[in-house]
């Protein structure tokens, strides 16, 4: 299946992609795609913000997006890695089968699967600014990034690495 469509298949039920994803066996690159595809959603989500941000203060706009650059595509994915091999360690303490690539998929489909909603938060972040909308859109992201890693931990560890 296509990226897209996975994204579209999640909303209505991680599991099966995250399944789909395990069966096709260790593949880290496949997983270092995934992490970076979200990166780069992340970072175009964060453009709006920086714009109002460079408008507002008086900034250059350049400088913003080579930081968050900088940020979302070389600090970020180390990041990521960090948290999953963590949690994969603590869930494989407490009994979790479902290892360290299990662990790593689970995170970084959940990052680019919820990334649709992230956009959409840019878009309110730059546009309407920090309120109530943009707390709404977030807890919103919050929420459904939350229902993904938590359903493809659940997948991983039916599916022992």
């Amino acid at each position: 299946m296509s990226v897209l469509r996975d994204i579209a298949v999640s909303y209505r039920g991680p599991q099966p992609v995250v399944a789909r994803h395990l069966a096709a066996g260790v593949r880290e690159d496949r997983a270092l795609v995934i992490l970076m595809a979200a990166c780069v959603v992340f970072f175009i989500s964060g453009w709006p913000r920086l714009a109002r941000i460079a408008h507002l203060e008086g900034q250059e706009l350049n400088p913003l997006l080579g930081g968050a650059l900088l940020g979302w595509l070389f600090i970020a994915p180390l990041a990521f890695y960090t948290l999953s091999w963590a949690l994969g360690l603590v869930l494989g303490l407490l009994g979790w089968n479902g290892g360290g690539y299990g662990s790593r998929i689970a995170l970084f489909w959940a990052l680019l699967a919820a990334s649709p909603i992230l956009l959409i938060y840019g878009l309110v972040a730059g546009f309407a600014g920090p309120g109530l909308g943009q707390s709404v859109v977030g807890l919103i992201w919050f929420v459904v990034f939350a229902w993904f890693w938590i359903s493809g931990l659940m997948q991983a560890g039916r599916t022992p690495a």
